[in-house]
Formats: C-alpha cells, structure tokens, sequence
C-alpha cells in the first residue's frame, strides 16, 4: 500500500516531481563539478610528488618544506647516499620555462625538471623510454603536455628561458611519456639534470660548465620501506640542515594546497545544505497541501506507519530520479571540457558525492515526514469541535 500511494502520487503530479527532479539534478550536477574541481585542482598540485618513486623526500632545514626555498649541494646528497638503510638518492630541481611552437600556437608555460635518469624522482615512461644521459639533450613530457600540444615520442620541441636579459632557445627531443605528473599546477617536462642546468632560467647564459648542481629536494628510496620513519630520523640526525619527510607530508605543505583544498570543500558542503534545505521545504510544502488527504487515509483507517513509508518513499524516489539525472548530465558536459580545465572525476570523490546526496534527500524530508505523522484526521476533516 504506500509504495501504491507514494508512485500514484508522483504520477498524477508528475509535472512537479519532474521539476524538483530537475532542481535536485542541479544541485547534483554542481557538488560533483566542485568535488572534480577539488581534485583536479588538488591532483595539479600534488601529482609529480604523490607519485614520486621514493619513499621521503629531503628538504633543506627550516625553509618550512618549500621546495622553491629549499636547497641542498651535491655534498649533503652524498652524506644522504651514504647512510644506512638508505637505497638510492636523486636530485630533483625544479624551474619554469615555457614550450613555443613554429606553427603560431600561443606558448605553453611548464614546469621544468631537473632528474638524475634512473634515479628516484625520473618518472616511469608509459609510451617511449626513460632518460639515458645526464647531459642529453631529450626530456621526457608528462601527459598534460603531450595532450596539449601532440607531441609524440620522437618529435622535436623548443623550450624558451630566459637567461641573463635574454630570450634564449632549447631544441629538445622527446624520448617518452608519462602519465600525469603535474607540479604546481603546470605541465612537466623532465629533463636529465645537466641539461635542466643549462636550461633553466638564470643569471648567465648556459650556467657555469660543469659547477656543482644545487637541487631543491633529494628523493630518498629507503632498502625496508617499513623503516621510512627511522630512516628519516636518521637523515636529520646526522646530515647538517636536512628534514626528511614522507610523500603525503611533501604534498600537503606545498604552498596554497591546504587553503585551496578547504575552501572547495566548504563549498561541497554549503551545496549539500542547501540541497537538504530546498527538499525539506519543497516536501514541507506538499505535505502541507494535503493535510485533508492524509486527514482522510487517517480516518478510514491507514496507519501512521502506511502515511510514513508512503511519504519516505517519495522522497527517496524523486531524490534518486534527480541524483541520476544530474550525474548522467555531469558525465556528459565532462566530455568536451578541454584537458586545459582542472577537472578529475576521481570514482572514490565521485561515489563519496553521490552517496552525499542520496543521503540528503531523507534528511531534508524528515520534518514533512513528522508533520504528516501528527496529523489528526478529524482537525485536518474540519471537524474537531
């Protein structure tokens, strides 16, 4: 009985079901866009350290784990190399460069780099191969870039810096590609670690020749992953003005990524209240409406158990209706986004946000569900004395 009253409802009032199906689409359509804004936002900031092929990551002391601020010579990596428990060391450097195109295509800005090849901190190749020299002149691209410009393995780009006053030009060869490893924000080229030198912007054309490479942050693959944490404590007892840190800790001090990761979601969660505050007033609203139907199920005998499911049921009904639709519409307009938008619809924040607002429904309802509870079939007849 109340699943026949509940859909026997829905389908004589079906004009109002489809639109609150439809408000509720809307609001479905933006908690999941702020949810993949949220990641894919998150994602550019973290991916190239998330995925890092090394158990810590070591920073110069008392630079608050900035890895524009931190530096570390060729010294202090040695004295990390050397320490037990410690597997392999490699220098990453990092700096901005951007790609120019023959073809009249606008620049793209891109974080360059710099990696010992082999070492941690060189990505996998997913197409192509890794990188063979520490002096070549080859890069490898992440996925971000290959998508944004075509480049392919084998091709030739040119990389502009700017050095001393000076435009100047790289040409580079691409070697491989990796899957997405973006840092901060940007696209990434990997470069090996002398060319990077030479490359990246600076005071004086070309560098020094062979001067000692000063990197931002050492990857650091321990022999026992489960000793990470001793390990890390080794290396800031006995390496002067080194902190060492896991992946997850790299990540979450990058500058802005905390803010920005609060700020959407406090956004996610207004939209989930005020999903929950317009389907308890639109429920609220319609039960108000029929306060002399329920008054008259009551008096020919329904149970208050028959008008609560009845109800329940149409809340559930039009909320999963609404949640569908706002999904299928969400998936569709992902579609044409170009990969120059931030967007990742991560299935674990995906399902988190669905469940999210399947959940809103009953309790944006609960009140019209009480109010329908309490009513009295002979005050809501007219006919209480």
């Amino acid at each position: 009985m109340p699943f026949y009253l509940a859909l026997k409802e829905i389908w004589r009032g079906r004009g109002r079901f489809i639109l609150f199906s439809l408000v509720i689409a809307l609001i479905t359509v933006l908690v999941l866009f702020v949810a993949a804004l949220a990641e894919g936002l998150g994602a550019g900031n973290r991916n190239y350290i998330e995925k890092l092929n090394a158990d810590l990551i070591a920073y110069q002391a008392n630079v608050d784990l900035s890895i524009g601020a931190s530096r570390i010579g060729q010294n202090r990596l040695n004295q990390i190399r050397r320490l037990d428990g410690v597997a392999a060391v490699g220098p990453i450097a990092t700096a901005s460069a951007s790609l120019v195109f023959a073809d009249g295509r606008a620049p793209l800005n891109v974080a360059l780099i710099g990696v010992e090849p082999g070492m941690p901190g060189e990505p996998p190749a997913v197409t192509g191969a890794g990188l063979r020299s520490r002096r070549g002149k080859e890069a490898m691209l992440d996925r971000q870039v290959a998508l944004r410009t075509g480049l392919k393995v084998g091709d030739t780009f040119t990389v502009k810096s700017i050095q001393a006053t000076e435009e100047q030009f790289y040409d580079l060869r691409v070697v491989g590609i990796s899957d997405n490893r973006q840092y901060s924000l940007q696209p990434s080229v990997v470069l090996p670690i002398r060319t990077w030198d030479q490359i990246r912007p600076q005071a004086a054309v070309g560098g020094v020749p062979d001067a000692e490479i000063v990197a931002n942050i050492v990857g650091v693959r321990v022999a026992d992953p489960a000793q990470a944490v001793a390990v890390a404590q080794r290396i800031k007892a006995q390496v002067k003005d080194v902190v060492a840190v896991d992946r997850a800790t790299a990540y979450q001090a990058t500058p802005g990524y905390s803010a920005q990761q609060s700020t959407l979601n406090t956004q996610r969660y207004f939209a989930l209240l005020i999903g929950i505050l317009v389907i308890g007033g639109f429920f609220q609203i319609l039960t108000l409406q029929k306060v002399a139907q329920i008054g008259m199920l009551k008096a020919i005998g329904a149970a208050n158990t028959t008008v609560g499911l009845s109800a329940i049921i149409q809340i559930v009904a039009v909320t999963m209706s609404g949640v569908f639709i706002g999904a299928a519409a969400t998936m569709l307009l992902s579609l044409g986004f170009p990969p120059t938008i931030p967007i990742v619809f991560a299935p674990s924040a995906v399902w988190a946000a669905i469940g999210s607002l399947l959940l809103i429904g009953p309790i944006g309802g609960l009140v019209s569900v009480r109010y329908s509870l309490k009513v009295e079939p002979l005050t809501a007849l007219g006919l209480a004395s």
